[in-house]
């Protein structure tokens, strides 16, 4: 039996990994792009018609060929030499290929396997995820290396440990804590993901972090910022905040604790999360010298802001994230049984979800992204993350639901487009490789028939709803191309493997998709 199942097992990666290959190319000694109207990542308006060339992974051309409306000179274009591809993308729109600061690939709660993930993430043009808190650098590592050797499709994978993974006994000294970052680094962990800990703890492994010159992100979870938000973090050498946890504690102007009601348990997750919706409300008033003197801090620290916005939607609007149309479709059975009300899941907080809590969660966005916005406007660093997996956020979908938030919060379309691909490159340290479409970086693009600026729906992979002009529904866009490190994959057929293997679970369990308390 057990070797039956070893073989089936075998017979499925061997299946998942010809269907990838079904629907990639290359890598080439030299890709030619015609046609595309750029839409950099540098905060730049378009421009085009362009043709962009690539050698060995490597952007060597940004070439004008013409004008819009205008026939284009062929003798003006680059040329392509024995042995390349050309890609005719004419009319097309393209940008730097997205990066996910804020990833976690599947997980056995979910039920959802890496290259289940690895495929919606693709597919919706996200080429470089910052992975915030996996099982382990060696599980990760792994994954990266088939990645490398294209045994599967997948992200660029930035590693971050999560504090004290792997560590035999708990951290409780600073000098304990300062030889798990040592070790980290030395294990070949691109950073590190903090929850919260002891003051002194903090700052030890914070700085100790920082010196080897390695990224770090927090979620300042309750249980610790009390003591240590993240005024305390940014100084001690924090590159990156998640969420926004810590940052209203370090806006409080008459208290050091949020008005927890005294039946509160952490534990309850419908507790936990109604009162983290109600933390905004508490702090200063936007605009107050307190207000400015905090952003003031964080700027002068050169400190990113990683929101997640769409992770916490559900809470302002449960119905809307229950009943996105791409559930049926696209999330497999273990993950919708994950989002159902629970007391042991994480994030299932739906025990009795109201009015009341929506009410308030909506006051926390709006006060939320205002803070996120200013930080935007005065020069600071915002970046695009989605959280995935969690609070019926489905990978990749998730992603472009970020963006228009972050369009909701006061951003142009150019500045989303900058949020989610140069700041995340600069955040982890990669602007001279990825982030924006130039000579010499690395060949990651995003291409899609519409313009993604004019409305960010036409990048989800159900693509976006418009009525013709006979009056006829339709959908239109959709990634039609993600390139990553000079390969071509066909987005929509990542999206259909991804189709089948959905289907195919349904089967095997004899399942379909129902409302919570509708069975």
């Amino acid at each position: 039996m057990k070797k039956r199942i070893l073989l089936s097992s075998f017979f499925l990666a061997i299946n998942m990994l010809v269907h990838s290959q079904e629907h990639m190319e290359g890598p080439f000694n030299q890709l030619i792009i015609r046609g595309v109207t750029l839409i950099n990542g540098n905060g730049a308006p378009p421009m085009g018609p362009v043709d962009i060339s690539v050698e060995n992974n490597k952007i060597t051309g940004v070439h004008n060929v013409g004008y819009p409306g205008v026939e284009i000179n062929e003798s003006a274009r680059p040329k392509l030499k024995d042995g390349g591809k050309e890609l005719d993308a004419t009319g097309m729109y393209l940008l730097p290929g997205f990066i996910d600061m804020h990833g976690h690939i599947g997980g056995k709660a979910q039920g959802a396997t890496p290259e289940y993930v690895f495929k919606l993430w693709m597919a919706h043009g996200v080429t470089t995820v910052r992975e915030v808190g996996g099982p382990g650098i060696e599980w990760t590592q792994d994954l990266q290396k088939k990645i490398e050797n294209k045994e599967m499709a997948g992200p660029r994978i930035i590693s971050y440990t999560v504090f004290g993974n792997g560590s035999e006994k708990p951290i409780t000294t600073p000098e304990e804590a300062r030889e798990w970052v040592r070790k980290n680094a030395d294990a070949g962990a691109d950073g590190i993901k903090f929850f919260g800990a002891a003051p002194g703890i903090m700052k030890a492994a914070l700085e100790e972090n920082a010196r080897l010159g390695k990224g770090s992100a927090m979620h300042h979870a309750q249980l610790s910022v009390g003591r240590w938000n993240v005024l305390n973090s940014a100084k001690a050498g924090l590159t990156s905040m998640e969420h926004w946890y810590g940052l209203p504690e370090a806006l409080f102007d008459d208290k050091t604790v949020q008005h927890y009601p005294l039946d509160y348990n952490y534990q309850n997750e419908q507790h936990r999360f109604a009162e983290a919706g109600k933390l905004w409300a508490q702090a200063t008033e936007p605009g107050s010298e307190h207000w400015n003197q905090t952003m003031d801090t964080l700027l002068a620290l050169d400190f990113t802001l990683d929101p997640t916005f769409n992770i916490y939607e559900a809470s302002r609007d449960l119905m809307r994230a229950r009943r996105a149309e791409w559930h049926e479709t696209y999330t497999l059975p273990s993950l919708w049984k994950f989002y159902q009300p629970s007391k042991i899941s994480h994030g299932s907080y739906w025990h009795y979800w109201g009015t009341e809590e929506e009410v308030a969660w909506r006051e926390n966005f709006r006060i939320w992204m205002q803070f996120v916005n200013d930080y935007k406007n005065r020069g600071g660093r915002v970046t695009t993350g989605s959280d995935s997996g969690f609070i019926f956020q489905l990978y990749g979908f998730a992603y472009v639901r970020e963006l228009e938030l972050l369009r909701e919060a006061g951003f142009h379309p150019l500045e989303v487009i900058r949020a989610a691909t140069l700041n995340g490159a600069e955040a982890i340290g990669m602007e001279d490789k990825l982030g924006t479409v130039e000579p010499g970086k690395l060949a990651d693009f995003v291409i899609v028939e519409e313009n993604p600026l004019q409305n960010f729906k036409v990048l989800y992979g159900t693509g976006a709803i418009k009525l013709t002009e006979d009056n006829e529904v339709v959908r239109v866009g959709g990634v039609k191309y993600t390139i990553k490190d000079g390969i071509i994959y066909d987005s929509k057929g990542l999206l259909n493997e991804v189709e089948q293997m959905v289907e195919k679970a349904k089967e095997e369990e004899d399942f379909r998709i129902t409302q919570p308390g509708m069975d």
